[in-house]
């Protein structure tokens, strides 16, 4: 679709689908088409109304008849005002309407999509498509395809008017427009390159940015500003070039424009003096009416100002039009984008028991470079599952696939006996929650952050999770307590504090399975405490899964995997596992307990 809508064919599929969001709007539509078609026909009258009044009053010296016509063209004018003020503002209400909606449409897409499809889609490619890419469907409206209608209807009806009125002199007016026309194609076509490699630019530069703030703390920790610095300077560089392009373009195509109207100007005074003096009269049409008159000759040259005014529009709104259909294609190329969890399932009951089976599971990534194979496992109603080995051999990805953030490739994962795929995925979600090392909060309130903006959470139950977790203390010494702005990524809170506030977030929305990846690997001693406080109370009556490298924090799981890349090597309690001589797990325990003398 891309190569279509870049290409010189024009994509009237990738139209009709932008126009299907106009469908809303199709009263606001038809004004701003009728408007525009009023405000091109008008154009025309103000031109004639001088020539008359020219030839009709002025020249015959018709004082009454001069002040009648003065009004007129004011009224005509006051009309027209009014029209464009409107015609303008409709447009743009439309446009805006129009990505309004699209905007929703392609963040609730995103928001659906599986985890797979951000792992190779850099943050600031999406950032530009549902900011800046949408803005230029707006202008397909605003400064594009209704304004190139009006234009074009304006230009067939000024050459129409001018030869109607005086076909000879039109013709050696119009001499130069072969090559007007001829100009505004290779700009149009020049400019549009030039367009779309300013829209890659953009892209670029936002995925930059978006990548290079949120890693500040890196940069700054390493200092790396001055080699950043480098490499920004050379993407800021090629945007700015890509613009200058584009400058240069309009450097040479708006004096070429300007030079073939003064050519017009000149072989129609040329032409038009040429004819009054061969007629011999100044005030009078000739005898057949054709004859050429100081008001035709003034009447032309507005007309050419007319014609002009549009042509050198014309090119610029086409480029317009075409990079709103660019961004269009782009925005479209997201939507349909099909990697998202398949909801066909409809089970929702009240509450999930909480057992969980992998039943000959595989999965992969990318083809079938398995990163987990032939997992087989059952967890009982509120048991805890373990789950331990180096980075890499698949603990993460098996929770991922709990959650369905990811498909399996083979076999088949249970809840309650039914294949999660026969869940609701949303449903399914909401019963399972996950607490991460690296704990994500928004620039928000803590009661917020906590509740998601779920409205059917109350601030009582917030508070009472709180106590529960043993974070109420804290969070009131904050200033506001609960309503404490924690900035972007809880920046103002230390990461015990952030991972308190994950707890109670899992607290609140009373999950049916609890899933803790390396939730305490991050925080001080003290710290610890509270949260391994947090986990035996969340842990009660719920099935949860435990992720850990630190080998203490898991001895009473009821069950311990042993995994080594994406295999189950050993699976037992605590104890059975360090009587396998020589095992997997047995190596783990005495690296972290033997080789210190310390639980690390």
């Amino acid at each position: 679709m891309a190569s279509q809508v870049t290409g010189k064919a024009f994509d009237w599929k990738l139209l009709k689908r932008v126009m299907h969001y106009v469908k809303p709007y199709n009263g606001t539509f038809i004004i701003s088409a009728v408007l525009t078609v009023f405000l091109a026909v008008s154009a025309l009258v103000q031109p004639i109304l001088i020539k008359k009044t020219l030839d009709e009053h002025i020249m015959l010296n018709d004082y009454n008849g001069l002040l009648f016509m003065v009004e007129l063209m004011i009224g005509l004018l006051f009309i027209q005002t009014v029209a464009q003020y409107y015609q303008t503002y409709l447009t743009n209400a439309l446009g805006q309407s129009v990505i309004r909606d699209l905007r929703i449409d392609i963040f609730n897409h995103i928001t659906s999509l599986r985890l797979k499809y951000f792992d190779r889609t850099p943050i600031g490619m999406l950032i530009t498509r549902t900011v800046s890419d949408l803005e230029t469907i707006a202008d397909i409206f605003s400064e594009g395809l209704i304004s190139i209608i009006g234009d074009l209807l304006l230009v067939f009806a000024v050459i129409i008017y001018m030869l109607v009125q005086d076909w000879k002199l039109a013709l050696i007016t119009l001499i130069p427009m072969p090559f007007l026309f001829a100009s505004t194609y290779v700009f149009k076509e020049a400019i549009k390159s030039s367009f779309q490699e300013v829209r890659t630019q953009v892209a670029q530069l936002n995925t930059f940015l978006a990548e290079h703030i949120s890693g500040i703390s890196i940069i700054q920790n390493f200092a790396r500003e001055e080699q950043e610095m480098r490499k920004f300077k050379a993407v800021n560089l090629k945007y700015r070039d890509a613009n200058i392009r584009s400058n240069w373009y309009y450097s040479i195509f708006f004096p070429v424009v300007e030079i073939l109207f003064a050519v017009c100007i000149g072989l129609l005074v040329w032409y038009g003096c040429k004819r009054i003096l061969s007629d011999g009269q100044l005030t009078v049409l000739s005898a057949s009416g054709k004859g050429i008159t100081p008001g035709v000759i003034t009447e032309f040259i507005l007309l050419l100002n007319i014609l002009f005014r549009p042509i050198r529009q014309l090119a610029d709104k086409f480029n317009t039009l075409q990079m709103g259909m660019v961004g269009a294609d782009r925005i479209f190329k997201v939507l349909d984008t099909d990697e998202v969890a398949v909801n066909t399932g409809t089970l929702r009951p009240a509450r999930l028991e909480g057992e969980i089976e992998f039943n000959n599971v595989w999965f992969a990534y990318n083809d079938e470079n398995w990163v987990l194979k032939d997992i087989n496992f059952h967890v009982k109603p509120g048991e805890t599952l373990a789950l331990v080995g180096a980075t890499g051999a698949g603990k993460s990805s098996t929770i991922n696939i709990l959650n369905r953030f990811y498909e399996i490739g083979k076999g088949e994962v249970k809840v309650d006996g039914n294949n999660i795929h026969e869940y609701d995925v949303n449903y399914l979600r909401s019963q399972i929650a996950t607490v991460i090392q690296d704990v994500f909060l928004f620039t928000d309130t803590i009661a917020n952050n906590i509740s998601l903006n779920n409205e059917l959470i109350t601030r009582e139950q917030i508070i009472a999770a709180a106590k529960d977790v043993g974070a109420h203390e804290f969070i009131e010494r904050l200033p506001g307590g609960y309503d404490y702005n924690v900035m972007e990524r809880g920046a103002t809170l230390s990461a015990g504090q952030a991972q308190l506030i994950s707890f109670i977030r899992a607290l609140v929305y009373d999950p049916a399975i609890l899933v803790l990846d390396e939730a305490t690997s991050s925080v001080d001693t003290e710290t610890e405490i509270l949260i391994q406080n947090a986990i035996n109370k969340l842990m009660q009556g719920r099935t949860a899964i435990v992720i850990a490298h630190r080998l203490s924090t898991i001895q009473n799981a009821d069950k311990i995997i042993v995994l080594d890349h994406g295999e189950i090597k050993e699976m037992g309690t605590h104890q059975e596992l360090l009587r396998i001589d020589d095992g997997y797990y047995r190596k783990l325990y005495d690296l972290q307990f033997n080789s210190t003398g310390i639980a690390r």
